[in-house]
């Protein structure tokens, strides 16, 4: 049986191996400005006050793992008092990839494993949009056990440190999409969260050249059309064929990434009985035609 949540995080290529260790004590505030790269936090010890545009604020706190898949503008702060929107901290490095940020002689309250997270594949911008804007796990015994194994790891001296450390975060990675689903807004984990919504997802992605429609689905789902229609937008946050079609583009790019075929052939394996329809539905969600976008793969 097909896993759609394995198969995203093999198409995204997750690496989440840059990052550091930062501790902190008293009053501090950091803003940073980014341009859509995926940021993550593990919280080692104290809390944490996170700020990302376009969602509420959230309290950080020990044991927590944080992911914002595509980050912009976003800050994070101390919950000490007299934290104020125009107050700005910079982290001073005190040991190679240790930064300390806040009072730098007072006893640390805070350490956390913070970094960017770089996905492999050149289309994650696609694959990034089945995610929540803000990813947050708590309260999980295994996010708890890794995150204490990743620690131990960028403390020590011991050979393949980096290639363990990057292994660890790799499966906090993965942790974090699987904890979080039931806390997530919308999106394929919430959706894989809801058995009756899951079945149909577990369709599309075992047989994405299948001629669905809401109808099969739906029976799939063993659920009325109109109830299931309802609940997988709500769930999903996107309907059944927006989601069917999102993901055969996502295939689609993949194979034309891997110059698997001509583009009558790809259109065969994502579900398409002819290269001009497949063309038009490409180039309308892509932005250009498949044969174009194939050939700006290859100049790069």
């Amino acid at each position: 049986m097909i896993d759609p949540l394995a198969q995203v995080v093999s198409l995204l290529q997750p690496d989440l191996s840059y990052s550091k260790f930062v501790e902190g004590a008293g009053a501090w505030r950091v803003r940073r400005a980014e341009q859509g790269r995926p940021f993550f936090c593990a919280m080692l010890q104290g809390a944490i006050r996170l700020e990302v545009q376009g969602s509420d604020p959230i309290v950080v706190e020990q044991g927590d793992f944080v992911l914002i898949p595509a980050a912009y503008d976003f800050a994070s702060s101390s919950l000490a008092a007299g934290v104020t929107t125009d107050l700005t901290s910079m982290p001073t490095e005190v040991r190679p990839n240790v930064f300390r940020i806040g009072d730098q002689e007072a006893e640390p309250d805070l350490r956390m494993l913070i970094g960017y997270c770089a996905f492999g594949s050149t289309d994650s911008a696609l694959l990034v949009t089945l995610l929540p804007a803000l990813i947050h796990a708590r309260g999980e015994g295994r996010l708890t056990t890794l995150i204490q194994f990743a620690v131990q790891e960028f403390r020590s001296e011991r050979p393949a440190r980096d290639v363990v450390l990057a292994r660890l975060m790799e499966l906090l990675f993965i942790e974090a999409l699987r904890s979080s689903g039931p806390h997530c807004p919308s999106g394929v984990l919430k959706g894989l969260g809801d058995d009756r919504v899951a079945a149909a997802i577990r369709c599309i992605h075992e047989s994405p050249t299948e001629a669905w429609t809401v109808a099969n689905l739906a029976r799939a789902s063993a659920m009325s059309r109109s109830a299931f229609f309802d609940r997988f937008r709500q769930t999903v946050g996107m309907s059944p064929m927006e989601y069917l079609l999102h993901w055969r583009m996502i295939l689609a790019k993949n194979l034309l990434r891997l110059r698997e075929g001509n583009v009558a052939q790809i259109a065969r394996r994502v579900g398409y009985g002819s290269a001009s329809t497949f063309s038009v539905a490409f180039t309308r969600h892509v932005g250009v035609p498949p044969s174009v976008y194939g050939r700006e793969l290859e100049a790069d």
